[in-house]
């Protein structure tokens, strides 16, 4: 098995504490050598109570969104180890090209840490806003991965798809990542497994799959139809020509209320699955109590990996 990856999340800072508790949090996760600080990604806040077609959601105008690419590259100037990983990017509502150029740069400012996490996204309102198509969306973001992919390894790409067309073009200087990798996610948390075409395109196109799937606090394990959905996932891999076991994967941890012991079984039981990256969730509480659940959890990370490896 590989070395464990540990994430930490930065989404309790849209309640307006902004860059004031997002730099300390960024600082402190980095002194306690986290690998990953996971950022969400919206653009625009919508009115929900006047969109009552948009399927809930914990974010809207009043949470106050630090927009993803410049906080990344904000960030990497003020920490030394600390990678980046957008949970997740609305990939199919931005400019392919500018996502390229902007993902670049922000790998090379941190020293290639960044792990670009896309999503197809759920809110219609928000591609409005954008200028972006809602209902192609699904199909737009294979051909955008593609294109990104292109433009992160090669000195000149040219592409004539459905929605791109490039002639003899690049993003000056390349990432130090060449490809930097792209995690998929899918699912709402209040329905986690996607779909199997959602699944399938994870198994064709994706470095790493970070779904919500979250362990059962009575079991110790993840619901049988997750299980599922990731078998779905790797035999999907075989038949589209890729090895499964190069599949990255990240699954939320929830420390919080339970023992030391406890916590490590299930990070042990994480792993014992195929996660690469433990991505670990909090309670939404203030600056101060965010960091000391991080250095908690960083002191059970560092006996559970002095005794496992």
């Amino acid at each position: 098995m590989g070395t464990l990856k540990f994430t930490v999340n930065g989404n309790a800072f849209t309640n307006g504490d902004g860059l004031k508790a997002m730099i300390p949090f960024a600082k402190e996760a980095d002194k306690l050598g986290y690998d990953y600080l996971r950022l969400l990604d919206h653009v625009v806040g919508y009115v929900a109570e006047k969109h009552p077609e948009i399927e809930k959601t914990p974010y809207t105008h009043k949470s106050e969104f630090l927009e993803v690419f410049t906080l990344m590259a904000h960030l990497s100037a003020m920490t030394e180890q600390l990678g980046f990983i957008t949970g997740v990017l609305g990939l199919p509502q931005r400019q392919t090209a500018l996502v390229a150029k902007q993902a670049a740069q922000v790998d090379i400012m941190c020293g290639g840490r960044l792990i670009l996490g896309v999503g197809i996204g759920y809110n219609s309102v928000e591609f409005e806003a954008m200028g972006a198509g809602f209902k192609d969306r699904a199909p737009r973001i294979e051909e955008q991965i593609d294109i990104l992919r292109a433009l992160w390894t090669q000195p000149e790409v040219s592409f004539e798809g459905k929605w791109h067309v490039m002639h003899d073009v690049n993003v000056n200087p390349l990432p130090i990542q060449q490809p930097i990798p792209i995690f998929m996610g899918a699912g709402r948390t209040a329905a986690p497994v996607p779909p199997p075409k959602v699944l399938e395109r994870v198994a064709k196109y994706a470095d790493g799959f970070m779904p919500l799937f979250k362990i059962d606090d009575a079991t110790g394990k993840l619901a049988d139809d997750a299980l599922a959905a990731l078998a779905f996932v790797r035999e999907a891999m075989i038949a589209n020509g890729r090895d499964p076991a190069s599949l990255m994967l990240e699954l939320g941890l929830y420390p919080d209320g339970k023992s030391d012991d406890q916590v490590k079984s299930e990070i042990d039981y994480l792993r014992s699955i195929g996660v690469t990256h433990v991505h670990a969730r909090f309670p939404d509480v203030d600056l101060a109590g965010q960091i000391d659940f991080i250095r908690d959890f960083a002191r059970i990370r560092g006996d559970y990996v002095r005794d496992h490896g």
